[in-house]
């Protein structure tokens, strides 16, 4: 008796192809709408689900596979004897191999300016059962939902007559991660448009591998990078690499906190920000993306050897003249002058990404997560700094109109310096930065230590208060 493959799928890349070879290894090819229609003008014969099922396809299409000759042909089980004399007395065939990939519901809403209607449109509704069906039945069926597994199946079907059962298993496993993902991509699209912020009652998340990585955070560590569906464009997911190899674990998080921290100061001015392990070691602006760069790089030349560099600006000529002049781990900006670009390329170990949206802020309702072992912690997104408004000076002595821009800027800095921290700055210029200690007068002493003669009238920016007098006295000291 001829072996049964149901194909139906949204992306007819190599399905003809792959109909064509099963139609040669003696299958008999049932197919749905577009699929059939392409399948016949390839030359082979298709046996309509409709001829099968009795029933016409309706409702705009809605409805095609959803009947019991369909499923029942999947999910028979060919070891169990009552399954096959009941496929017997119904008149169904078992179905061997099913090939469907589901409707584009991630490009459809990632298509700007998608409507709700369209969207819905795209939820795929029989593909889903059939492909579930079949992974769950998987001992007897082999279940396809990626071309770039046909040439898989063919080949175990020529030499062994059979897919095997790891092939099997394997791919069924494929489908529950793709179906997980596909229902995880609907609720996510479906919250977004009802408006509702707050954290559902069930969290699923849904994230698509972008690389992996040659260690994680120690060498000893696994790793990999996974970006989110439909990330903003001013995300480090949106970056391109245009030099250098491969980002590692430490490298991106390290650039992901130097963009956040450059986001603080928009695209007004010209800024540069330097960050060394997470925290910032020299922040600063200038009239030319040039002098921001000597100025940041002047704030700590010692800790910014080997660190992250992002700039708010085109990198010309003279920035990167300077640039190249130490050795950075990554270099981030918006873009780069073809010139600056072959001078900073001239060094092999230096990774260069432009991303254009850069300055751009970060979306307030973007979820910050944790990951703690057993557990996630989530929180919206800090994109707050502070109201003026409830600014309220406690002390005899107003803070002059430039002292209060100068705290603004160092504000930005220490609120992306690991707690306890400690930020100083004078002139739109860090001068010291004391990050991640265990209190907050080592966090001071540290920044001043890093500082020297150059804290003489700058100003403290802490990122919590201070429960003690020791941290304004060392600091009038």
């Amino acid at each position: 008796m001829k072996k049964r493959a149901l194909i139906s799928v949204s992306d007819k890349n190599g399905a003809a192809d792959f109909a064509k070879a099963l139609e040669a290894l003696d299958f008999e090819i049932v197919s749905t709408g577009g699929t059939a229609h392409t399948l016949a003008q390839a030359g082979i014969q298709v046996t309509n689900v409709s001829d099968i099922t009795g029933f016409p396809e309706c409702l705009d299409g809605r409805v095609k596979t959803l009947h019991p000759k369909i499923h029942a042909g999947i999910l028979a089980m060919r070891d169990n004897a009552d399954h096959m004399r009941q496929l017997q007395e119904l008149d169904v065939t078992p179905i061997d191999v099913v090939a469907i990939n589901l409707y584009p519901f991630k490009e459809t809403i990632l298509k700007p300016g998608v409507t709700l209607e369209d969207a819905i449109e795209n939820i795929d509704i029989g593909g889903p059962s059939m492909i579930r069906g079949a992974a769950k039945n998987w001992q007897d069926v082999a279940v396809v939902i990626d071309p770039a597994d046909y040439p898989l199946i063919l080949q175990e079907l020529r030499e062994k007559g059979a897919v095997s059962r790891e092939t099997k298993f394997q791919l069924a496993t494929k489908v529950f991660e793709q179906t997980a993902q596909y229902d995880a991509l609907i609720a996510q699209y479906l919250r977004k448009v009802s408006g509702k912020n707050d954290f559902p009652e069930k969290l699923t998340l849904t994230y698509e591998k972008r690389q992996d990585m040659r260690y994680g955070e120690n060498p000893h560590q696994p790793a990999a990078f996974y970006a989110e569906i439909g990330a903003p464009s001013n995300t480090l997911t949106a970056a391109k690499q245009l030099h250098g190899k491969a980002l590692s674990y430490n490298n991106i998080n390290d650039a992901n906190g130097a963009l956040d921290l450059l986001k603080e100061f928009g695209n007004a001015v010209p800024t540069v920000a330097a960050v060394k392990h997470a925290n910032p070691c020299g922040v600063a602006t200038g009239s030319t993306l040039t002098e921001a760069y000597l100025r940041a790089y002047a704030a700590d030349p010692v800790s910014i050897f080997g660190g992250i560099v992002a700039l708010n600006r085109i990198v010309d000529v003279a920035t990167a003249t300077e640039l190249a002049k130490i050795f950075l781990e990554i270099i981030i900006a918006p873009g780069y002058d073809p010139e600056a670009l072959a001078i900073l390329e001239k060094k092999k170990n230096i990774r260069l990404l432009a991303l254009p949206d850069l300055s751009k802020a970060n979306d307030p309702h973007t979820l910050d997560m944790r990951k703690v072992v057993g557990g996630l912690l989530v929180q919206k997104l800090d994109t707050f700094l502070l109201d003026e408004k409830t600014l309220k000076c406690v002390t005899k002595r107003q803070p002059t109109t430039e002292e209060l821009k100068e705290l603004h800027f160092v504000w930005k800095v220490v609120k992306h310096t690991k707690s306890n921290g400690i930020a100083l700055s004078k002139d739109q210029q860090t001068v010291g930065i004391g990050p991640g200690q265990t209190n907050r007068i080592t966090a001071l002493e540290l920044a001043i230590k890093y500082g020297g003669d150059n804290v003489k009238g700058s100003v403290m920016g802490s990122d919590a208060f201070f429960p003690f007098s020791d941290c304004v006295e060392a600091a009038d000291k």
